[in-house]
């Protein structure tokens, strides 16, 4: 028990929990937009279990990890590009979130204007069988744990400390998914630019497949900066809304 008393492990397992958790913002999102497409009483249960498969999903790849690291080995070669196992998956799932994304946007924008305000769309509709949600996130859920668990092992090398930080970061995640899906819900411009951070997301994971690095703090930044300004619209609406009642 000795090396519960080393303070770089405790360093280190409050680095990696963080950097899970900052990780885990684009499957928070990818889950509240998912799940808002449920009727109420079913979307906690829905976050649960997509945030359940998502702990699943990285504890089993931890416990795999010299599977996981023999996807870095590569298998073919593309243009002079080596191509691994995690490539193919990043590719795979950075296709599938810039359609699923651009297709969220469609449904956003263009289907509810055809089908008047407020009326839930055939598009809508189609999408909001309850265990068609469950499995897209599961999709999406694999991609984003096979990314965290590579970092993670980059970073420490004690099992333990990578399982406490996947499994305190879930928890975390857990607690922010509601909040931020109700947000989300209440604010459809905020949705739209949630849809359109994803889309970068998609693009960086393609990307990342064929070893263009994109630095993540850059999208996060252009994503911070973009949510202050909609956050003073949104201030700015309230405002004039507060105003107008009073007039």
């Amino acid at each position: 028990m000795d090396f519960l008393l080393d303070p770089n492990i405790w360093i280190a397992l409050a680095m990696l929990t963080a950097l899970e958790i900052v990780l885990g913002v684009d499957n928070i999102i990818f889950i509240s937009i998912l799940v808002g497409r449920l009727p109420p009483h079913q979307r906690d249960k829905a976050r649960r279990l997509g945030l359940g498969f998502a702990m699943f999903s990285r504890l089993a790849l931890l416990f795999s990890l010299s599977w996981v690291m023999g996807l870095t080995e590569t298998l073919f070669t593309v243009v002079g590009n080596e191509i691994s196992g995690r490539d193919v998956v990043l590719l795979l799932g950075g296709l599938f979130l810039l359609y699923k994304a651009t297709h969220e946007i469609f449904v956003e924008v263009e289907a509810r204007e055809l089908d008047g305000p407020g009326a839930p769309s055939a598009a809508v509709a189609a999408h909001g069988v309850f265990w068609g949600i469950i499995a897209q996130i599961a999709v999406i859920d694999i991609v984003f744990s096979l990314d965290s668990v590579i970092t993670a092992v980059g970073m420490v090398s004690q099992i333990w400390v990578m399982v406490a930080a996947v499994v305190v970061s879930v928890g975390v995640m857990m607690f922010a998914a509601k909040p931020i899906g109700d947000f989300v819900d209440r604010h459809p411009s905020v949705k739209v630019l949630a849809l359109a951070f994803l889309v970068m997301v998609g693009m960086t994971l393609t990307a990342e497949a064929f070893d263009i690095h994109v630095p993540k703090g850059f999208i996060y930044s252009a994503m911070a900066f973009s949510l202050a300004v909609e956050a003073l619209n949104i201030r700015a609406r309230a405002k004039r809304r507060a105003l107008s009642h009073a007039a």
